[in-house]
């Protein structure tokens, strides 16, 4: 499903980069299969991990906490946006919609997929952003090794990556 310049994506799993040991979470697009990797921390691949197994914590972690304050205040995630990739930084924007006003959110990737999945809000990624992750031909860099292991993983692999 696509809408304007954007293509719907899932949240396919998470999975360590091999050189650095750093998460990487993996959007893929079901219908082209493109997939897009963004690096993140530690605590926001911890946070993804507890959104994918639909777990409930004991206590409301931090997106827990924001998608109820969203709740509570009458607001719905109608969708995240992965739109902008500058200097290897990606950027992402929550779009909610609260009573009859549609706002936009500034975030990092990894807390808007975050929440994301814990309100079942659906994952756009810019088509500006996938032309701008690829990687060229000539390039020997991390994310074309990564890029390779992702094209050559079982996609049963992904997802497997524990806390």
């Amino acid at each position: 499903m696509t809408t304007h310049d954007t293509i719907r994506m899932e949240v396919r799993g998470l999975m360590l980069d091999p050189s650095s040991n750093n998460p990487i979470v993996v959007l893929r697009d079901p219908d082209s299969q493109a997939f897009l990797p963004i690096w993140i921390g530690l605590f926001e691949a911890s946070a993804i991990q507890l959104g994918l197994e639909a777990g409930d914590s004991p206590r409301p972690r931090t997106h827990d906490l924001l998608a109820s304050i969203l709740e509570a205040l009458g607001g719905e995630v109608v969708k995240i946006v992965v739109e902008d990739l500058k200097e290897q930084t990606f950027y992402a924007v929550i779009h909610v919609k609260q009573n009859d006003r549609e706002l936009r959110i500034d975030a990092r990737p990894s807390d808007a997929i975050a929440l994301a999945l814990r309100t079942d809000s659906p994952v756009f990624v810019s088509r500006s952003v996938l032309e701008k992750a690829q990687i060229d031909d000539d390039s020997t860099s991390e994310e074309e090794r990564v890029l390779k292991l992702l094209e050559e993983l079982d996609p049963e692999d992904l997802g497997k990556y524990k806390m």
